[in-house]
């Protein structure tokens, strides 16, 4: 097996062993991507001379035995996060050439515990959208079939874990754009609590729903990565001091006695029925796993599309008001008058995903109109995250589909933003309440196409979805596959 094929834990038994160096790592890492990249379009951006030199220096330390968590490890981010002296584009015009004079708290904290950053993972724009198909840079593809979406927003991220072009990468998610990719990829992705992982330096798009979090091989690695990047955060505003506990230490724990929620409102038409058949599949594992599961309720689900798109474009339409070609990013050429340059180089400078996401939130939030959609949307918000807050309390954890159906094609939804919407209906509500999720590979289609289980918590409870994630992952053995390419 190639070393870009082997987890996190995996790496670092070698690298404690001393049988592998981090040079060989980071090397084989970008192999890889000489091999498959022209064809995945997984990174906007490759760094590796700083890669390649980061990995000669952890090679140093790990001969004085100064080995840190991710020590020698290649690390792949979203292009959302701002990494000091290095482009952060957001996969759009107008940022093309923004250089961030700062790193973001995520990357500082994986920067402490050695990782090896590999480059910046393509994304939709402004992390606007569910296939990566409205980057600036032009699209994804799914490793597994390369007629396919790999998910969105953070399709460059997973398909990069996928493809082994890195052996794990940082997303955000705003209404499932780490699960839902990640499911969609065949691997695990964890949208934590809102607060619990810091949001500064994350380039926002909806800043009351945006969160960082994970991709990676496995549910061990998940624990590892949240190890490092949960925690208080004074330079963020909604970042909670609450107490961070070794992740690790929920894998391998059993679930005996766990009552898990089977929420009905999830189980509906419009579901894949192979998409179905494993989700089922996954609910008898559970079961046979010790975990009692019961039907539960949460009967806003109908509304909580409707809610995510007029609050997150509503905003969507004040954070990306900053882009005016003043400060920094792209600029209108030949233009005479100021209000010219603002209207062309906004009109030149973001992607029809974003323009009408803009525009729908500054209806939304007009004069006349607020009262009637933005008010209205945050107070069924509120009956949302009620629903939650009742539906844990005969249940430990909820399970549902993370997807209604599996990767489609490229291009197939383009022309159909409801469709396109509709794509994330299992994944929004999480964002809306603020509670965490994760996505856990679940089987495959005829096709071959991976399938992912989502498991939810409580509010800060991102260690019963490592447990119970874990324990799933161990006795659902699910068949070890990867993408042909």
């Amino acid at each position: 097996m190639e070393l870009n094929q082997l987890t996190i834990h995996e790496l670092q038994e070698k690298i404690k062993n001393n049988s592998v160096t981090a040079t060989q790592i980071t090397e084989s890492v970008f192999s890889r991507i000489d091999a498959v990249e022209e064809r995945v379009h997984s990174y906007i951006r490759l760094m590796k001379e700083d890669a390649l030199a980061a990995a000669a220096k952890a090679d140093v330390d790990i001969k004085k035995g100064n080995i840190k968590p991710l020590t020698g490890i290649p690390i792949a981010l979203k292009d959302i996060v701002c990494t000091k002296g290095i482009t952060t584009t957001c996969g759009s015009r107008i940022l093309h050439n923004f250089v961030p004079p700062y790193n973001s708290t995520v990357v500082e904290k994986l920067r402490s515990a050695g990782a090896i950053f590999i480059g910046k993972a393509n994304m939709d724009e402004f992390a606007m959208g569910s296939s990566t198909e409205t980057s600036y840079f032009g699209p994804t593809r799914n490793p597994w079939d390369l007629e396919r979406i790999p998910g969105g927003s953070s399709g460059g991220s997973a398909a990069a874990v996928a493809a082994d072009e890195c052996i794990a990468s940082i997303g955000s998610d705003t209404g499932g754009s780490i699960r839902q990719p990640a499911a969609l990829c065949g691997i695990v992705g964890m949208k934590p609590t809102y607060g619990r992982v810091s949001r500064f330096g994350l380039i926002a798009f909806a800043s009351s729903l945006d969160q960082i979090g994970p991709f990676t091989k496995d549910v061990e690695d998940c624990a590892i990565m949240m190890n490092i990047i949960a925690g208080y955060d004074p330079k963020e505003s909604t970042s909670v001091n609450a107490e961070v506990p070794d992740y690790r230490q929920f894998i391998g724990r059993d679930i005996k006695s766990w009552k898990i929620g089977i929420p009905k409102e999830y189980f509906i038409e419009g579901v894949d029925p192979e998409v179905n058949a494993a989700i089922k599949k996954a609910i008898r594992v559970i079961e046979q796993s010790g975990g009692q599961c019961v039907e539960i309720s949460l009967p806003h689900t109908q509304y909580c599309v409707a809610t995510y798109y007029i609050i997150a474009p509503a905003e969507a339409s004040s954070n990306l008001a900053r882009y005016d070609g003043v400060k920094y990013g792209f600029r209108a050429a030949d233009v005479r008058e100021l209000l010219e340059m603002y209207k062309i180089t906004r009109m030149q400078g973001f992607g029809s995903e974003v323009k009408r996401r803009i525009m729908i939130g500054t209806y939304a939030l007009s004069a006349g109109y607020y009262d009637a959609y933005y008010k209205k949307a945050s107070q069924v918000r509120a009956l949302i995250k009620h629903d939650f807050d009742e539906a844990f309390k005969p249940c430990d954890v909820i399970l549902t589909p993370t997807t209604p159906t599996p990767a489609f094609k490229i291009g197939e939804k383009t022309d159909d933003p409801l469709q396109m919407y509709l794509s994330d209906v299992f994944t929004i509500s999480t964002n809306l309440a603020g509670i965490p999720g994760i996505s856990v590979p679940c089987g495959f289609t005829s096709r071959g196409l991976p399938i992912g289980v989502q498991f939810l918590a409580g509010h800060f409870e991102e260690g019963k979805l490592i447990q119970i994630a874990s324990a799933y992952e161990k006795n659902a053995k699910i068949e070890k596959r990867r993408p042909t390419l």
